[in-house]
């Protein structure tokens, strides 16, 4: 009767707590099961223990047995304990003066140093300007004005909007997170949907979700609009020796990336279906709101210049100034102009959790190429995919590429070390088109984005904006990611021709 007594009273305080023990035991035994298997032929035994803490981080991060900021900071703080036996192997061990302490140092904090860590946060801060001079609430209530009417017009409206950025806004960083997340994050709240709250499926998962996918087709839509869209161009010059333009990328992009736009808002409708379907009053509700603001205040006016500055900065001065740079610039005159102060940024909390959780990812991930994981991962590939048809090849190489991207935590770190390698295996297969490998390996590049919440910097300040659990995320990604590879496997690449 005791052993029962003592048992049911620790279940309440179990529940009190907040604790699911079964989420904190599944990470860790992903863990310790893949670490429990030999490593296999080839890869280093370093890399695979890495790789078996990788994958219990991604199940934590899924199952969010703690907030996703504190996996990260414990992921790599458990990583950095272990790095003897996960991060180095017993070669770089045994070189003289080699530091192990030191060097994973290094490693730990190489996630802060990412100008991607920086632009989300400079994001998160310019967001803060919308919200405290209501400038980003005017420009939600405009497009309420116009658009209002049903959810799925407010859809279109932001699909159409990051559409015709992305074109001269060749961060999608930048273009998603500093320029569209400020703004659209203003609209939910006129509907009653509050983050973090059960209202958050009225309408504000609906329309964040449609804005952050809408940027990941326009990224692959427009060669301009993602700046590893120019590194995969330059990979694909010197390896398949394919000469690609603006009007040929365009062309071959269009054919599944235009119907992906056109369906984005109605598939998620349904996949991810706003509770607020018609409110044919908001509009006039939002006209009288209008009216009762008034002109645009003091604020208003020198965050719009400060705004606007930026983009032009983001469209044209990319090779003078780096998009980081630029949006530490427009904080720095916020500070200086009074349209926010520090107070005001060290208590934006979303930000500063949001920069640490990057951070944590970007080193964590750079860990896999680190330890020599992904080069094996893409010779392993290589050695399983002879004696199949040029054009199984092309499909199978397209889809390992766009699944690796599980493994990084950025769009050009991905870019830079699985394209060569990629092209390297298509170019070595005698009647594979090297043209159409290479622009359907560049056509990915940016629809991967939306397969994870650390997939690409854009994806953040959504994750972290209280209108999606954890686990909606990951299957947003998840079903979003697969449509997108479906329609680029089965309408784009079986269209590109001889460029």
């Amino acid at each position: 009767m005791a052993g029962d007594s003592s048992g049911s009273a620790a279940l309440p305080d179990a529940k009190a707590a907040g604790i699911d023990w079964w989420r904190i035991i599944m990470p860790i035994a992903v863990a310790i099961v893949i670490a429990l298997i030999p490593a296999p032929a080839g890869l280093g035994q370093h890399a695979w223990y890495y790789f078996a803490l990788f994958a219990g981080v991604v199940a934590a991060l899924v199952l969010e047995p703690l907030p996703s900021t504190a996996v990260g900071f414990i992921a790599i703080t458990l990583t950095a304990v272990l790095s003897r036996w996960t991060l180095f192997s017993n070669a770089e061990l045994a070189k003289p003066g080699f530091n192990v302490a030191s060097e994973t140092v290094k490693w730990a904090f190489s996630g802060f140093a990412s100008n991607t860590v920086w632009l989300v946060g400079g994001a998160f801060m310019l967001a803060l300007g919308y919200q405290k001079t209501g400038l980003g609430r005017r420009i939600a209530l405009l497009l309420v004005r116009a658009l209002g009417k049903n959810s799925l017009s407010l859809g279109y409206a932001a699909t159409v909007a990051d559409t015709i950025l992305a074109p001269f806004t060749p961060s999608n960083t930048a273009r998603s997170a500093g320029t569209m997340f400020p703004v659209m994050i203003n609209l939910p709240p006129i509907y009653d949907s509050k983050p973090n709250d059960p209202s958050a499926h009225k309408i504000g998962g609906y329309i964040l979700w449609v804005t952050f996918a809408a940027s990941c087709i326009t990224s692959s839509l427009f060669m301009t609009a993602c700046a590893p869209n120019f590194l995969a161009l330059d990979f694909i010059r010197k390896i398949a020796h394919v000469e690609i333009s603006y009007k040929q990328w365009f062309l071959a992009a269009a054919p599944f990336a235009v119907p992906l736009l056109l369906a984005l808002p109605v598939i998620a409708y349904f996949v991810v279906p706003p509770t607020v379907k018609k409110s044919p009053e908001i509009p006039a509700w939002a006209a009288r709101q209008l009216h009762e603001m008034g002109s645009l205040s003091r604020g208003e006016i020198i965050l719009t210049v400060l705004v606007v500055a930026a983009i032009l900065l983001w469209v044209f001065g990319g090779d003078l100034v780096d998009a980081a740079v630029v949006a530490f610039m427009v904080v720095s005159m916020m500070l200086i102009c009074r349209v926010v102060t520090w107070e005001d940024m060290a208590k934006n909390h979303s930000a500063w959790t949001t920069i640490t959780l990057l951070a944590t990812l970007v080193a964590m991930a750079d860990g896999l190429a680190r330890t020599g994981f992904i080069k094996w991962f893409a010779t392993f590939v290589a050695g399983h995919i002879s004696g199949y048809p040029p054009m199984a090849i092309i499909v199978i190489l397209i889809s390992v590429y766009f699944f690796s991207h599980y493994f990084f935590s950025s769009l050009t770190a991905h870019t830079t070390a699985m394209m060569p390698i990629m092209l390297g295996v298509g170019m070595g297969i005698q009647g594979l088109p090297p043209e159409k490998l290479a622009m359907g390996l560049a056509m990915t590049t940016g629809i991967m984005g939306v397969i994870s919440p650390y997939a690409t910097g854009a994806a953040l300040p959504y994750y972290n904006s209280g209108y999606f659990t954890s686990a909606e995320f990951w299957r947003n990604g998840t079903i979003f990611g697969l449509i997108f590879l479906f329609a680029l496997l089965a309408i784009g690449v079986p269209m590109l021709g001889v460029l």
